[in-house]
């Protein structure tokens, strides 16, 4: 007989392929219909974070408030929800690894909904991102962005890389950090476990807690001031609250 954390493993595993299938397939259905629509797209696409969480197990505390204009949204990274921890709150463009294009269901919505993918490895594509991460602001976007390049579940943030931070002191760019707080440091993904691994593992979990921290929005006209000041706030949230200990 199957146990219960099996159970539970397989229906979140379920709900997530068919849920998310059905959402990449109205966002094609409303663009087939109603013509291309990015913002609209977002509110789907906010719908189905909102709902995938909770579904899947996972309990937000939300503290501050989340920016209502157009910025650059830095966050830690902690594992490979934290997009989706963002984009329940957020109608913005999430800056990703190029590989997650090939992803299976996700790659195909992420393009439909909105997304700016990165191949880290091509000065170039940074170059190319860096332009179209300006462009998409002052269009109305916001842009989210996870600077430290990798997950960690170090107490504080790993470097973090600095083109983004040139960019919006030289355009004088609003940024806003998040802190990622988890309650538990298993749910940390990190590289010595795959995607898949860590998935089945955590997702037998009952619940998933996460603490949600936005930031004031910064400006400087100094990059690394910029960089510096919005590290700090990350790592102070990180470091003051219970979570992750």
């Amino acid at each position: 007989m199957p146990t219960v954390t099996t159970l539970r493993l397989a229906w979140r595993l379920f709900f997530f392929v068919v849920y998310t299938t059905c959402i990449v397939l109205e966002i094609w259905l409303r663009s087939l219909f109603r013509g291309p629509d990015l913002r609209s797209a977002m509110r789907v696409r906010r719908r189905w974070a909102r709902r995938l969480l909770h579904t899947i197990g996972v309990r937000v505390e939300v503290v501050g408030q989340p920016p209502d204009f157009p910025a650059l949204v830095v966050a830690n990274h902690r594992s490979y929800l934290d997009p989706i921890l963002l984009l329940r709150d957020l109608d913005a463009l999430p800056v990703a690894k190029a590989e997650l294009a090939d992803w299976p269901v996700l790659g195909k919505g992420a393009a439909s909904a909105g997304i700016l993918y990165l191949r880290r490895e091509h000065s170039g594509s940074r170059a190319n991102t860096l332009r179209q991460i300006e462009a998409k602001i002052l269009e109305g976007f916001s842009i989210i962005l996870f600077p430290e390049g990798t997950t960690s579940g170090l107490p504080a943030t790993l470097p973090f890389k600095k083109g983004a931070f040139h960019l919006a002191a030289k355009s004088g760019l609003p940024v806003v950090p998040v802190a990622l707080c988890f309650a538990d440091r298993h749910d940390c993904w990190t590289i010595n476990e795959s995607f898949l691994t860590h998935a089945a593992r955590r997702f037998r979990q009952p619940t998933i807690s996460i603490r949600l921290c936005y930031g004031p929005a910064f400006r400087d006209a100094d990059s690394e001031a910029l960089l510096q000041a919005v590290q700090h706030w990350i790592d102070a949230q990180l470091q003051a609250s219970p979570f992750l200990r």
